[in-house]
């Protein structure tokens, strides 16, 4: 039987294929700019949000959401020129751990009989393929507005990353651009929350992007084979929980994932060495420098004329 027989996978590919697009487009733009470590703050704020929501008793991507999206434009804010440092990111990346630990424990004594006791779970480990129509076709078009705004913002938003001084004194809205990159960040980061879960969201936000970093230094070609990677990794993984089924899928799709980025690093290592031998060759030969061993009839040669030298 067909793996696209089953709703649950039809479902997980369509609300996957969105989640990862977006993914893959900020995550480009999160390597470009070194701002990892706020993806990584973001996917805990996720968790933290949610568990806040089960505490509260409204329903999980509304704190999702809410969260990620608050707390990326706070550290904006608290940044310079909307963009969050790692001093910043840190002490609000410890004070948001204390916080998800508070409305764990709210949520486990007031709420663990409600019977929705494996939602942390889901939120740390994800649960793609327990996604139902409504919530696949969201996901679908949350990712498609993440990847369709970026894409209107891309081209000042790389000058920005590339050269803030200048990008701000030719009149770009620095500032500006970085809260709406912020935001979008925290969007895609809630809803991938649902796909890889919280612990592992980094993997699918990273990974392709540095993939496509490794691969191409032409920005907008790097930007569209980082979404090109992060869909074709979602499947992927996706396929190979289906086949394996003791495989969860957050782990097959982040495998993939961390497997590709490597055999690009190999690659990029490989092209390198058969690059550089040429090149030496070459060089070696245009200045009459032996890069071997001296033939025998040279050998001989030298020493017949070292031998007369020595007899005058």
């Amino acid at each position: 039987m067909s793996m696209f027989s089953h709703p649950f996978m039809i479902y997980a590919l369509l609300g996957g294929t969105g989640i990862a697009a977006a993914c893959g487009a900020v995550g480009f733009f999160l390597v470009l700019r070194a701002q990892v470590f706020t993806g990584d703050a973001l996917s805990h704020v996720a968790f933290t949000g949610a568990l806040a929501a089960l505490a509260f008793g409204v329903d999980l991507r509304i704190g999702l959401f809410a969260a990620t999206i608050a707390v990326a434009l706070l550290l904006g804010a608290l940044g310079r020129r909307g963009r969050a440092d790692d001093v910043v990111i840190g002490n609000v990346f410890a004070w948001i751990l204390g916080l998800g630990v508070f409305f764990l424990t709210m949520y486990t004594t007031d709420r663990s009989g409600s019977g929705n006791g494996s939602a942390t779970i889901n939120v740390l480990f994800g649960s793609i393929l327990g996604l139902s129509s409504s919530q696949a076709q969201t996901a679908l078009w949350i990712g498609v507005g993440v990847v369709a705004v970026l894409l209107v913002i891309a081209r000042p938003l790389l000058f920005a990353t590339l050269d803030e001084a200048v990008a701000a004194a030719r009149g770009v809205p620095v500032r500006v651009l970085g809260f709406v990159f912020l935001a979008l960040v925290g969007a895609a980061t809630a809803e991938a929350t649902q796909a890889v879960g919280a612990l592992l969201l980094l993997g699918l936000v990273a990974a392709p992007a540095g993939t496509a970093l490794v691969l191409t230094d032409r920005p907008f070609r790097g930007l569209g084979l980082a979404i090109a990677l992060a869909v074709g990794e979602m499947w992927a993984g996706l396929t190979l929980a289906y086949f394996v089924p003791r495989m969860p899928p957050s782990f097959s799709i982040t495998a993939v994932a961390t497997v590709v980025y490597a055999a690009a690093m190999i690659y990029r290592s490989l092209s390198r060495r058969r690059a550089v031998v040429p090149t030496a060759a070459t060089a070696a030969a245009a200045t009459g420098v032996a890069t071997g061993p001296i033939p025998a009839r040279v050998r001989t040669a030298e020493s017949v004329a070292a031998a007369d030298t020595v007899s005058v």
